[in-house]
């Protein structure tokens, strides 16, 4: 992935430069100058939204929206630790809300929680969940979007909160299911792979377990030959001394 970023950015530099190199250069500082100012718009709004997190999570309503929110999360994400239950119940509490900036940092404190419980260095299927949630995010009051028609001169602003919530509700739904569909599809491969290597593996401990039962037949069976020719000499050499014997008085 940074190597396709590295050689679409270079590819885009060469090309401005090559075509338009004044306006180019102009439009990397003013890009500059807007990501710094956007960088201080933004800590200033984060700032507030955590310090409201803060005051929720020390006023007990956190925990009780996770405990309202429990059943849901065990479906959504197996098995968790109270703190992450937590921040996943704020999350999903802003998303609902519409609060689009509020839903990052509780997001990420979340992501860190099922992270720590991942043993993997794949994501698990909890973490794509959480993620596919907050692409989807369910929103009963769009307060961002009301607020954003609202600051451009819109006469209605409100009138998105229906369209809103089938729209949000329907790719949720949509979201949820893919990706349950796709966790049980690849546990079935995943075990279905074990099961034939572990075939494959009996196989041929079988075969080995039979060419050692061959081995040992035929050496049983060469033996046995053996020890009955040597019985058979052995008899034909005691017929045989008595007639010398015999021989050797009548001389």
């Amino acid at each position: 992935m940074r190597k396709i970023w590295f050689f679409m950015v270079l590819a885009s530099l060469i090309t401005l430069l090559f075509f338009d190199p004044e306006d180019s250069i102009n439009a990397m500082m003013n890009a500059g100058a807007d990501a710094v100012s956007l960088t201080i718009r933004l800590l200033g709004i984060y700032a507030v939204w955590l310090g409201i997190i803060a005051l929720v999570d020390a006023c007990g309503v956190s925990n009780k929206l996770a405990s309202l929110l429990d059943p849901i999360i065990d479906y959504l994400f197996g098995k968790t630790d109270k703190d992450t239950k937590k921040y996943i119940a704020l999350n999903m509490s802003a998303n609902i809300l519409g609060m689009g900036n509020a839903c990052t940092p509780t997001g990420l404190k979340a992501m860190q929680g099922l992270d720590k419980q991942n043993n993997s260095l794949t994501a698990s299927t909890a973490m794509i969940m959480l993620v596919v949630i907050n692409a989807t995010s369910i929103q009963l009051i769009p307060t961002t979007i009301i607020g954003l028609r609202q600051q451009y001169g819109s006469l209605t602003s409100s009138d998105i909160i229906l369209p809103t919530i089938i729209s949000t509700l329907v790719s949720t739904l949509l979201g949820v299911i893919l990706v349950k569909f796709c966790d049980k599809f690849m546990k079935k491969w995943k075990s279905r792979k074990n099961g034939n290597k572990s075939n494959f593996l009996s196989n041929q401990k079988h075969k080995t377990a039979q060419n050692d039962m061959h081995s040992t037949l035929h050496s049983t069976s060469k033996n046995y030959k053996m020890n009955k020719s040597s019985i058979t000499t052995r008899s034909t050499e005691k017929t045989q001394k008595p007639g010398i014997e015999f021989k050797d008085k009548k001389n």
